[in-house]
């Protein structure tokens, strides 16, 4: 994918696009060395950061909210990872960037995806002004693009092109991948709700089948629908969720279809950082309590 630089910053609309010819990553002295697919689903509370790591590159998938940017740091740091390739913000809801700032001012992060959704948020505009003061490589992501993670691949199939314009519009244009190491998938599905899940499932149908889900929207009612499960079909599904939190994540509605369905329930509140290793051919999930 190319990158292209153009930076426009106002307050009813943010948008940019960013380029540098960058590297393709890091030396390997500093990553975190791994023989396979590792995916870090991080206790940070009511949020999401999803750390990926496959022989060649690290990932990052959202960061967060503020309250738990040192402890994500932490935990990064912790797996020997001082170079981020790549980190995609799914979409600029406090609950998943805010640890951005914090992670481009710890990690040496080599460029930055992002949904395209803007707002005019404090914590939106810092994490764009670190961006572009960092000058990192920044581009869009939407349905259809692919993006190498050295060994794995991320499919894109969410935001829709155009995006949706509905009232949900920062939660169903947030960006959902699933991610493909050998014959391993899992879908890591962001904030998306009902209406992003039925516009994946017309298109895509079978071709959402995935191992393991990473739930939608913290295990919202308003996600994880029962056509989108079937069309997954997962084996087990990780719900990334402060523990006591107020919306009352995970839903009851929502555990008893994973239930009816005979899907593995892992929650970062009950169970620590979850992590799933696989070789491309099986696949192991281990707690952290």
């Amino acid at each position: 994918m190319q990158f292209r630089r153009s930076w426009a910053f106002a307050l009813a609309a943010l948008a940019l696009s960013l380029a540098i010819a960058a590297g393709c990553g890091a030396p390997a002295a500093d990553r975190a060395k791994v023989d396979n697919l590792v995916v870090n689903v991080i206790d940070v509370g009511q949020g999401d950061a999803i750390l990926i790591r496959t022989p060649g590159q690290v990932t990052l998938i959202d960061s967060g909210d503020v309250p738990a940017r040192d402890k994500l740091v932490a935990y990064i740091k912790k797996q020997g990872v001082k170079t981020i390739d790549t980190l995609i913000v799914t979409h600029p809801h406090a609950d998943h960037i805010g640890g951005a700032v914090a992670i481009l001012d710890n990690f040496a992060v080599k460029r930055v995806y992002d949904s395209g959704q803007v707002t005019t948020s404090s914590l939106y505009r810092q994490y764009l002004a670190t961006v572009q003061k960092k000058n990192i490589a920044f581009a869009l992501l939407a349905d259809g693009k692919e993006i190498d993670i050295g060994g794995g691949t991320l499919k894109i199939l969410n935001p829709p092109v155009p995006p949706f314009a509905s009232e949900a519009g920062l939660n169903n244009n947030s960006i959902v991948a699933r991610l493909v190491y050998g014959n391993f998938a899992l879908l890591l599905a962001a904030d998306a709700e009902q209406e992003a899940e039925a516009g994946m499932v017309k298109k895509y149908g079978s071709g959402l089948k995935s191992q393991v889900l990473k739930s939608g929207h913290h295990g919202s009612r308003t996600s994880s629908s029962p056509a989108f499960l079937k069309a997954v079909a997962p084996e087990a599904a990780v719900i990334s969720v402060g523990a006591n939190n107020e919306y009352h994540h995970p839903h009851p509605s929502v555990l008893k279809r994973y239930g009816d369905r005979k899907i593995k329930v892992y929650r970062t509140d009950t169970d620590g950082a979850v992590t799933i290793a696989s070789d491309g051919k099986t696949y192991t999930i281990t707690k952290e309590r």
